[in-house]
């Protein structure tokens, strides 16, 4: 039965509930003697009236208050009034990672510390004795103070799926599955819980494994569409290594979590302390590797850049840290024309676009013949790969699986699957100007002249989505970008003095303006990517709000854009791959060999400008270098 405002516990005097689930319900509560507010969980009665369970509740209580560990949530009392027992915890503020992992996957930066610190806390918790077994992102607080471990033994499952499945469900804020079902947490359990046998502290190690796996992908390390299929795939299978969803994750960090997640516990991390200093090791060592990113770069040597084999390799391994105790400078890579190809980023042809996935570069080149066409590489390739029938295709934007690309070519707004196929018209569009690609299936698009569009990605007819302002004597809003609650998006509104402007698809309303940004502007990793005079910035955006935070933080210095158009040349992943063109616009810039002692040993023929890849939160570098073809497509004094 709920507790209403006012009621009280002994000394606590309820103010409002928290959450509820099988095991109880939690309560927000005021210690009428120390002054301070809590956290009330409540045994229900229908529970407390079985005296095995009332016995587990009280003997498992006092193991917990026995804890005393900054990332453990405190127990700080246990009562029992009129039939109700309660345990009183420490309040605390802030999100759980479950609802922090619905907004994506974490930055590396903070999977090592959140991982550290939940690794330590059961560590702790090992050596008093007790086995959580339901370790998840659910019991997991993200305070200011750092991570907190909740539930300690109160929610632990009982040996095996049947006893997982009965009423011993954790406090959750919200039901998770029907009565007699396992409430989330065998996703997260160990082959051994799901077999029936003895658990001990390598099973919360494999749990701490699966969290970690899902804090980096921001995917469970085992899906499947049913329990069952989880299970089996929890038995059987091996999860796809983090570094193939985030390239630029190091492979020690690959290392630590498979090891968690060995099938056989003897094959795992056997305390969890071990994960706790791998994760601190590797933090450790990305901060110095970064420090070391800051000196001049390495001269260029002919060894390490001698032919495609070693590009490939070193963009395979563009997050490796090296060994304990090293730390490897940046490394600058020459790969040779596509097939004599130029490569088109300025006036029409519109910037490289890396996909969301981090894994692939659309980009548009003019091939020896004068045929300009769409071309994908893929960062473990030397070799990119023409897609058919994209002849005069301009400004390309990838849908968010990253497996089709929207651009437009002769009047018209087309997809392509990458993989393979001819290009689909999907409406008439005379001259584009940028896309953006929801996951709800429609795209937004500018023109040259005129207001934004949205239209199906399935093909139909668009529909304007914003307004000129004409007392600005805007021209043309173009260039979108559609930010990750699907709903706000930003654009640049091109007049006499343009800007970025902002507006909200609910609404139908145009925002806020941000005058002192003129060019197209990227998102990842809460940070708006944008720049002023050749000039990339990072800063923190909060896109519901649309308030930036923080100062701007420089990533990349001589970064190419496009003024006369109002874009820059470069373009940023989900997962925080940033791709650019270095140098600017009339700039003369030329590659040159050089030996192992840094002597000049000749020039690189036709190599004119750089694109570099880097690591938006770890600035890890290749280059990648094709012929530059000047713009020659505007006519002088036009509007474009």
């Amino acid at each position: 039965m709920a507790l209403s405002s006012g009621a009280k516990l002994g000394p606590y005097e309820i103010h409002a509930p928290l959450g509820a689930g099988g095991m109880g319900e939690v309560y927000r509560a005021r210690d009428t003697r120390l002054g301070r507010d809590v956290a009330i969980k409540v045994l229900p009665s229908h529970l407390s009236s079985k005296p095995d369970l009332k016995a587990r509740f009280e003997r498992e209580a006092k193991a917990i208050s026995a804890l005393n560990h900054p990332h453990i949530c405190h127990l700080y009392d246990v009562g029992s009034q009129d039939g109700t027992d309660y345990l009183v915890m420490e309040l605390l503020e802030g999100e759980t990672l479950a609802d922090r992992l619905r907004k994506g996957a974490l930055p590396q930066e903070q999977v090592l510390r959140i991982g550290a610190e939940v690794a330590s806390a059961l560590d702790a918790a090992h050596h008093s004795g007790v086995v959580h077994r339901d370790l998840k992102p659910g019991n997991i607080m993200l305070t200011k103070g750092g991570a907190k471990l909740l539930d300690f033994g109160v929610a632990k499952p009982v040996t095996g799926l049947a006893a997982a499945a009965s009423h011993l469900t954790p406090t959750v804020s919200r039901p998770l599955t029907a009565e007699g079902t396992i409430v989330g947490t065998h996703q997260y359990m160990a082959p051994e819980q799901i077999e029936g046998k003895e658990a001990d502290a390598r099973t919360d190690i494999f749990a701490l494994g699966s969290v970690l796996y899902e804090m980096a992908t921001g995917a469970r390390a085992f899906q499947g569409m049913s329990q069952l299929s989880v299970v089996s795939a929890i038995l059987e299978k091996q999860p796809e290594p983090i570094s193939r969803i985030k390239p630029m994750t190091p492979p020690t960090l690959d290392h630590v979590v498979s090891a968690c997640l060995a099938k056989d516990g003897a094959e795992r991390w056997q305390t969890a302390a071990d994960v706790a200093r791998e994760l601190r090791w590797i933090s450790q060592s990305s901060t110095q590797m970064a420090a070391v990113q800051r000196r001049p770069r390495m001269n260029l040597v002919i060894a390490f850049a001698a032919g495609s084999v070693l590009l490939v390799a070193s963009l395979m391994g563009v997050g490796y840290w090296g060994m304990r105790g090293s730390a490897r400078a940046n490394y600058e890579f020459y790969v040779p024309a596509p097939d004599k190809a130029t490569l088109n980023t300025l006036g029409l042809a519109g910037a490289p676009v890396i996909s969301p996935d981090g894994k692939e570069i659309a980009f548009l080149a003019t091939s020896a013949e004068g045929v300009k066409s769409l071309l994908v590489r893929a960062l473990t390739s030397a070799d990119p790969r023409p897609l058919p029938d994209t002849e005069d295709a301009t400004y390309p934007f990838w849908s968010p699986d990253s497996r089709m690309i929207g651009f437009f070519a002769n009047g018209k707004l087309k997809k392509i699957a990458t993989d393979g196929g001819v290009p689909i018209t999907i409406s008439d569009v005379a001259e584009g100007r940028g896309g953006t690609w929801s996951e709800k299936g429609f795209i937004i698009f500018g023109v040259r002249d005129g207001p934004l569009y949205t239209v199906p990605a399935a093909g139909g007819k668009p529909a304007a989505v914003t307004q000129l302002d004409n007392s600005k004597a805007e021209g043309s809003h173009r260039f979108p970008l559609l930010l990750p609650d699907g709903d706000h998006y930003l654009f640049v509104a091109q007049s006499t003095h343009t800007a970025l402007a902002s507006g909200s698809l609910k609404s139908g309303r145009r925002l806020a303006d941000f005058p002192d940004i003129s060019g197209s502007v990227g998102y990842s990793d809460g940070n708006l990517l944008f720049v002023r005079g050749n000039t990339l910035f990072a800063q923190g955006f909060d896109f519901a709000r649309l308030e930036f935070r923080g100062d701007p933080v420089v990533v990349a210095e001589k970064v190419e854009a496009d003024s006369q158009f109002n874009f820059s040349i470069f373009s940023v992943s989900d997962n925080g791959a940033l791709v650019y063109q270095a140098g600017t616009t009339g700039a003369n810039k030329q590659l040159f060999w050089l030996d192992r002692s840094g002597k000049q040993a000749g020039a690189v023929p036709g190599a004119e400008f750089t694109l570099t890849l880097i690591s938006l939160r770890q600035a890890i570098s290749c280059w990648w270098t094709w012929p530059k073809v000047p713009r020659t497509d505007v006519p002088s004094g036009s509007l474009i």
